[in-house]
């Protein structure tokens, strides 16, 4: 029996319409309704980087076009509808999805244990009691509020104070959770006074972990790859999620599609049975053009989107300035269901100004009047959302095509 094929044109709709992007970015973008993008999506990324908005807050933004920041923090430091630890990487995670977590503070704290020994100066597990007990006694604290007399490092995490480890290794074995941030640095307290005592039940056994971690990530992705099933929350190991697959596919649970990628070639992957025509019942993303945080989910996979949308992309922040190819934080630019380009833009916030510093097309794309307003709707929108009252362009927009 021949594999059903899932066009690029289906997979790049099914794809955005999966992560949100598919639909006019209307919502009240607070409440209720960003409570429920967020678990749409899964997560959304914590980045520190502020050149325009932080990553967290362009990605729903992108998504909701009434969202602002407040927003986000009432529903992490007042109502508890979500908690912040580690996916991929730092990350706003649903609140009910916390007992999942358990598995990884397990997991972490035998990994750790000897790694961190390797990387980190003596001394913190000395620290464990004295920070926990401070804490019980006197509330919430900072990195900064705990070690004063320790020798402070020259910032690398790899050089922390031994009172800075110890914070970190009671977070990431979820003892300590972090219930808010000032000026972006964290802020730890106890576990219980967090995280609501009704998503503190035990961790699910096992497999009950697998079989979540991968259903959860299929219904996001819409279709995906073992590896990819395993990558979206970095919660399982790829044997697991291999071992998933074998048994969902001959069970009848999932099938196998051929995804059609921009270049033309197929990719197999695994989806629900019903994924083309569940595809071919979504309209089409609106043509609105979005300037994207270049840890949206939809990109958080570089292999994955190259192939959906032939869009190659690779951030620039640790490459010296000389060797940039285009700019320290260059952000993609979506319309409907293409990407057109990548801008590299800034908010200097003194001038109130938001000022592109280049635009490169991608290949084989035009910027006709018609795309050009839409663009600079685009960078008025965000401009605003970025306390800017004006959009200047420092260089013309006409630039070689992007390329790898």
């Amino acid at each position: 029996m021949s594999r059903q094929i899932l066009s690029n044109t289906l997979a790049r709709r099914l794809f955005l319409h999966r992560h949100a992007l598919g639909d006019a970015p209307s919502g009240t973008g607070k409440g209720a309704d960003l409570a429920g993008l967020i678990d749409q999506l899964g997560f959304i990324q914590v980045d520190s980087i502020r050149t325009v908005a932080r990553a967290h807050d362009l990605i729903l933004f992108s998504r909701r076009s009434n969202y602002r920041p407040p927003a986000l923090k009432r529903l992490l430091e007042k109502d508890r509808a979500l908690f912040e630890h580690w996916t991929h990487d730092a990350s706003i995670i649903p609140a009910h999805l916390f007992p999942h977590w358990q598995h990884r503070f397990d997991r972490d704290s035998a990994r750790l244990k000897l790694g961190w020994k390797r990387w980190f100066r003596d001394g913190y597990e000395a620290q464990f009691e004295t920070i926990l007990t401070r804490i019980q006694s006197s509330g919430p604290v900072t990195c900064s509020d705990v070690g004063q007399n320790e020798a402070r490092g020259k910032g690398g995490w790899w050089d922390w104070h031994p009172s800075k480890t110890a914070l970190e290794w009671l977070w990431r074995t979820g003892v300590l959770s972090i219930s808010g941030r000032d000026n972006f640095q964290k802020i730890y307290d106890l576990t219980e006074r967090v995280i609501p005592a009704p998503h503190r039940s035990p961790a699910p056994d096992p497999a009950a972990h697998i079989d979540w971690a991968c259903t959860a990530a299929l219904d996001r992705l819409g279709f995906a790859t073992a590896t990819e099933l395993a990558a979206f929350w970095a919660a399982i190991p790829i044997p697991a999620a291999r071992d998933w697959c074998a048994h969902a596919l001959k069970s009848g649970r999932i099938i196998e599609v051929d995804v059609e990628a921009a270049d033309g070639t197929a990719h197999p992957s695994f989806a629900w049975p019903d994924v083309v025509q569940a595809a071919e019942n979504l309209p089409p993303a609106p043509p609105r053009i979005r300037i994207l945080s270049p840890f949206d989910p939809a990109l958080r996979n570089r292999a994955r989107a190259e192939r959906l949308f032939g869009f190659f992309y690779r951030i620039e922040v640790f490459v010296p300035q000389a060797k940039r190819q285009y700019g320290y934080y260059v952000f993609p630019v979506l319309e409907g269901e293409q990407i057109i380009g990548r801008i590299d833009t800034k908010a200097f916030r003194d001038a109130v100004s938001l000022r592109v510093q280049g635009f490169w097309p991608e290949a084989g794309v035009t910027m006709g009047k018609g795309r050009m307003a839409r663009l600079e709707d685009a960078l008025h929108r965000l401009a605003r959302f970025a306390d800017c009252d004006q959009v200047d362009w420092e260089v013309g927009w006409q630039r070689a095509p992007a390329g790898p």
